[in-house]
């Protein structure tokens, strides 16, 4: 009696065994490259990001001169090149004790030096009434870099002909001319930096609107279907046989035809004698 009931506790528990795990579902060990969770995580592609705005003109920084620091600066040079056109008419090389060549030439010099200084003072102006142009700033700065090597050369001919401490002056308006040029070349550098950082943004935005439009515009139309290569048919156009091509039986039958469709021709009518 004892062995009949070990046979029926053992056949029942392998029946309870399985209603447990019928009734839970099996878990599975994750794996070791899957995801964390059961549910899976798919990466959501997007617009690209927001680009910075295109910068404003700028308000300060290194070498930065306020519009009216920069007509200070534009009249120092005004006054430097008053002071240089005053030396100018002091001089007078026809009284120099040298060739006519030498004079010729000097004469050359001093015009070309006069042409400079005049190209200078128009860039200067334009540049006074537009102290935040970039353009007429580097055309000033381009300008006196022109006039200081033929103004150095009118000093070492002043110095060599007339007198060594009036050629001096020269030498010394060419030196303030040079410190004010360098007074303005960081402001230009900063301006052109600045210029530069727009263009860069500028470009950074037109590459981002590119990816925004490439990412709207996908999978929005099908694949191109390709069309069957058929032959045109042209509707209207009447295919005539040339001549030389008809039968001679079809050629005369037409001509009787031609001549069967005339009218005959009919004869004069007679006039009475009078």
């Amino acid at each position: 009696m004892k062995w009949l009931f070990l046979a029926l506790a053992v056949a029942v528990c392998p029946l309870g065994v399985c209603g447990q795990s019928s009734s839970k579902k099996a878990q599975l060990p994750p794996h070791p490259n899957g995801p964390a969770t059961e549910d899976v995580q798919t990466e959501t592609i997007g617009p690209g990001l927001k680009t910075p705005p295109i910068p404003s003109t700028p308000t300060g920084g290194a070498g930065y001169l306020e519009p009216a620091q920069v007509k200070v600066l534009t009249h120092k040079i005004w006054a430097a090149e008053y002071h240089l056109m005053d030396l100018l008419t002091q001089v007078h090389p026809e009284k120099w004790k040298v060739t006519p060549a030498v004079q010729k030439s000097f004469g050359q010099s001093l015009d070309s030096l006069r042409q400079a200084l005049a190209n200078e003072e128009n860039w200067r102006g334009q540049f006074d009434a537009r102290p935040d142009s970039l353009y007429l700033g580097f055309q000033t700065y381009v300008a006196i870099i022109a006039v200081l090597p033929r103004l150095d050369g009118m000093a070492k001919s002043v110095s060599k002909y007339e007198n060594p401490s009036f050629g001096a002056q020269y030498s010394q308006s060419a030196n303030q001319l040079f410190d004010l040029q360098q007074e303005l070349e960081p402001h230009l550098a900063y301006l052109l930096k600045n210029q530069d950082d727009a263009m860069l943004v500028v470009q950074t935005n037109m590459a981002s609107c590119q990816n925004e439009l490439n990412y709207a515009l996908h999978n929005k139309n099908g694949r191109a279907i390709p069309m069957k290569n058929i032959p045109p048919d042209f509707k209207g156009r009447k295919h005539t046989t040339h001549p030389a091509a008809a039968p001679t039986g079809s050629k005369q039958s037409t001509t009787k035809e031609t001549s069967a469709a005339k009218p005959a021709a009919t004869p004069p009518k007679k006039t009475p004698n009078n």
